[in-house]
């Protein structure tokens, strides 16, 4: 493995663990949509292109705006 992979790999530990433990929802998936694009980096860094525009296409695009759309309707993302 690359100095790089690794580099990315330890940054996605932090971000996994940080979608865990941040109160604030809107940043938490703010989190998880910065962890879907490094993964997709990964992904990229492993020579799956295939895969790599999927997670960025549905993990960092789709989820999130999901994710958004549900937190405004419920009317959470205060505190």
């Amino acid at each position: 493995m690359t100095t790089f992979s690794m580099i990315v790999i330890i940054f996605l530990i932090g971000a996994s663990i940080a979608v865990s433990v941040i109160r604030n929802l809107l940043g938490a998936i703010i989190v998880f949509m910065v962890y879907s694009l490094t993964m997709a980096v990964l992904w990229q860094q492993l020579n799956a292109p295939d895969l790599a525009i999927t997670e960025a296409a549905v993990g960092a695009g789709i989820t999130t705006l999901l994710f958004v759309f549900t937190l405004r309707r419920v009317g959470g993302g205060g505190k």
